[in-house]
């Protein structure tokens, strides 16, 4: 059997820890060029700032806030360069501050190219970078305003995952998930449950070549700018799914079948934080420094989980990780497959 098509996960994810220096700054040591850097500031409460080749550099969103995308006028702020093995940052108090300590959280696209939507209502302009690979893309769109508009995202597979953010006015961080099904979403900037949304999604599941929006605003307004990131599960390499808690401190296991290199769920049925982890931060068990996508606090040491071989065992009973019958979605990277595709184990940490 097939154990993984990935054997070395860090060609396509890996997390990046820094130390801002106040000025211009090479962040390297990545084995790829990225497509997507999520930065957040560990040491002060700050924004979290994502960038994409797509749409360029110094351009920038937070996923704590439903801002409009800022374009970076002056060319010594924020994110200036994507490079071969990571990014340039100047100066900007959520990226570079010196002696402030960062994390950034790297994802590797690919392939680049752009077209027209399809499906109903008049076709708009889209571009894309993918890694069918890694099965991951990054989709900048127009709206149309009409339910039924396609958007073709190039992952030649179904997407588990998909999250949608207006750029060019606010708008929340609508996030879909095959767990919770095409007429529900949860929000990046928000602490909320689950809502029913009927027409984000257009009650459409995705298919392995499009993805279907309704006629929302928060998706689909008529010459209106968006970003979509759409994942889709790779075996040993990725996994977007959900568990269910069991309320005790001797937690669920959750197996992803690979040890886990970033870890980000949320409770769905009740108001309850994002929380990410990672094992660069966190090189040793526990797990227990966490950073939250819906908020601009500083790190703080709160969550207690073992990322181990083939999955995450959980330490912790409390509400937002593990209150039993209740349900959480997460999304997971590896650090290793569990058996690679030549048949070498995984070790624990």
């Amino acid at each position: 059997m097939a154990y993984t098509t990935i054997d070395k996960s860090t060609d396509y994810f890996e997390t990046i820890t820094y130390t801002g220096n106040g000025s211009s700054l090479d962040v390297s040591g990545l084995d790829f060029s990225p497509g997507w850097v999520w930065m957040k500031k560990r040491s002060n409460a700050a924004n979290h700032m994502v960038y994409d080749t797509v749409r360029g550099v110094k351009k920038h969103l937070h996923t704590n806030t439903n801002d409009v995308e800022v374009s970076e006028a002056d060319d010594d702020i924020g994110l200036n360069s994507f490079n071969s093995d990571g990014f340039t940052v100047k100066v900007n108090g959520n990226t570079n501050t010196n002696t402030h300590t960062y994390a950034a959280w790297n994802w590797k696209a690919g392939t680049t190219g752009s077209g027209t939507t399809t499906g109903s209502g008049t076709g708009k302009a889209y571009s894309y970078s993918v890694s069918t690979t890694a099965g991951f893309s990054i989709v900048k769109y127009l709206g149309n305003g009409t339910a039924g508009h396609t958007i073709p995202h190039h992952l030649s597979v179904v997407p588990k995952m998909m999250v949608i953010k207006k750029l060019s006015g606010t708008g929340s961080w609508y996030v879909y998930s095959s767990v919770l099904g095409n007429n529900k979403a949860v929000y990046w900037n928000s602490t909320s449950a689950e809502d029913t949304e009927n027409t984000i999604w257009n009650q459409t599941t995705p298919s392995s070549s499009v993805m279907t929006l309704g006629s929302s605003n928060a998706s689909n307004e008529n010459d209106e700018s968006y970003v979509v990131y759409l994942f889709a599960e790779k075996q040993g390499y990725s996994k977007f799914g959900s568990y269910t808690g069991n309320g005790n401190a001797d937690g669920t296991f959750v197996y992803t079948g690979f040890k886990p290199a970033y870890f980000l769920f949320k409770r769905t049925d009740s108001t309850n934080n994002w929380h990410v982890l990672d094992s660069t931060r966190d090189v040793d068990n526990v797990a227990n420094t966490v950073l939250y996508p819906g908020l601009s606090a500083e790190e703080a040491v709160t969550t207690s989980v073992d990322f181990v071989s083939n999955g995450i065992k959980i330490r912790n009973a409390g509400s937002y990780i593990n209150t039993s019958g209740s349900p959480y979605i997460y999304m997971a990277f590896a650090e290793n497959p569990f058996v690679t595709s030549t048949g070498v184990p995984a070790t624990a940490r």
